[in-house]
């Protein structure tokens, strides 16, 4: 009952919060193109091509395994401003060059990634329509980058920078264009939802982030949920060394059928040697026993807990359990080509709930390198399960990229 009244609270005021810094951003003056002729004359159109390569192979008796090579194609309209106001139109096709078999998260079909028409006064923009939303390291709220078919959002967005070092965006959404595409029934998944993200980076140290992420999803009920967190990314010699501190509360809400509290934790460090840069993290997402667990459901989960997206926990980002994944990497450039190497330890964050505690590892590798427009990639990740975790397999995954914007 606490947790739905503090919701209702919540909601009220980001429906005021926005109409009223909507309203004020209005009044407020822009210039541009003269008319609305010259400003979709003077637009800019940008074509963007990638192809890839995907292999699967998953560690199950009798299971075979899967590759797809896929191609997607977008087209991208921006026009000039005119009187303060712009708009973006993104379509999207994502064509199958050989049999899908499964296993490839990469639908086929073709649909509009982003249409929006945007209103820019002096410090304020709101966008109105489909769009991207991306916040901090898009653990929470992201777009899924890395597969075909993006994930993004319908609804109302406003930043305003108009505070010294500070960036506030604030968003209500309606829908959510998930990367399985409209064909799929998971694929759009029904909001009321409230994002909320406060940035200031007037610190000597660093930036500090205060964030709110209200999610009513009327698909996925164990979606819903109210998440309040607080996030620090600094530096120090020179830049060298580089940290994140992040934790954040989460608890039910709207139609989520469990009960529950849980927390999330984050400690990464970075330090630069010579060429090389050394990385290490800690970082969990509770559990609430059997009650439930800290859920992620916006988040670009791929970039997380490994390349090999066995803790996807249906769209979640997490297990009964919890999560915790110690992790080390490296990275550098070589005569232009990018390297990186990735190590994950998983394990479960409530022991009471498993009869084990290790998860199993994971490492990855990218190799990366760009020829003017053209950008070819090799990715890699091999997971291992413990011996003792049940409902896990080893699977390993490769991805070879070709991609191109013009």
């Amino acid at each position: 009952m606490e947790n739905a009244m503090n919701n209702r609270i919540a909601k009220t005021f980001a429906r005021h919060l926005l109409a009223l810094a909507v309203a004020a951003g209005a009044a407020g003056t822009a210039t541009g193109a003269e008319s609305l002729q010259e400003a979709l004359r003077e637009g800019d159109v940008e074509l963007s091509l990638r192809l890839r390569f995907e292999d699967v192979d998953i560690d199950i008796d009798g299971a075979d395994s899967s590759d797809l090579t896929s191609l997607l194609t977008r087209l991208t309209f921006t026009s000039a401003g005119y009187n303060g106001f712009s708009t973006l139109i993104e379509m999207d096709d994502v064509t199958h060059l050989t049999d899908f078999e499964g296993g490839v998260a990469d639908p086929e079909g073709t649909e509009v990634n982003q249409v929006y028409l945007a209103y820019t006064a002096g410090n304020t923009t709101v966008k109105y329509g489909r769009q991207r939303i991306l916040l901090d390291n898009q653990r929470f709220v992201g777009g899924v980058g890395f597969r075909q078919n993006e994930q993004t959002y319908d609804g109302l967005s406003l930043t305003n920078k108009s505070l010294p070092d500070t960036t506030v965006l604030l968003a209500y959404v309606n829908n959510v264009n998930r990367i399985f595409g409209e064909d799929d029934p998971r694929g759009d998944h029904t909001n009321d939802t409230y994002l909320l993200n406060a940035k200031y980076s007037g610190f000597a140290a660093g930036t500090l982030t205060g964030y709110a992420y209200l999610i009513d999803n009327e698909d996925a009920p164990a979606f819903s949920s109210d998440t309040y967190g607080v996030r620090f990314v600094g530096e120090a010699l020179q830049g060298k060394f580089k940290y994140t501190l992040e934790a954040a509360t989460q608890s039910d809400a709207a139609n989520n059928p469990d009960e529950y509290d849980a927390t999330y934790t984050l400690l990464e460090a970075s330090y630069k040697v010579a060429e090389v840069t050394l990385k290490g993290g800690y970082e969990v997402l509770g559990a609430d026993g059997t009650d439930g667990r800290f859920v992620t459901p916006l988040a670009t989960l791929h970039k997380f807990q490994g390349w090999a997206d066995q803790f996807l926990g249906g769209g979640t980002g997490n297990l009964t359990g919890g999560i915790e994944d110690i992790y080390v990497g490296a990275s550098t450039t070589l005569a232009g080509v990018n390297l990186s190497l990735v190590y994950h330890q998983l394990g479960a964050d409530d022991n009471d709930e498993r009869d084990f505690d290790d998860y199993g590892s994971e490492y990855g590798f990218t190799i990366a390198k760009k020829f003017g427009p053209l950008a070819l990639s090799l990715k890699y990740a091999d997971f291992r399960a413990d011996d003792d975790a049940r409902d896990f397999v080893d699977v390993s995954k490769l991805w070879l990229t070709a991609a191109a914007k013009f």
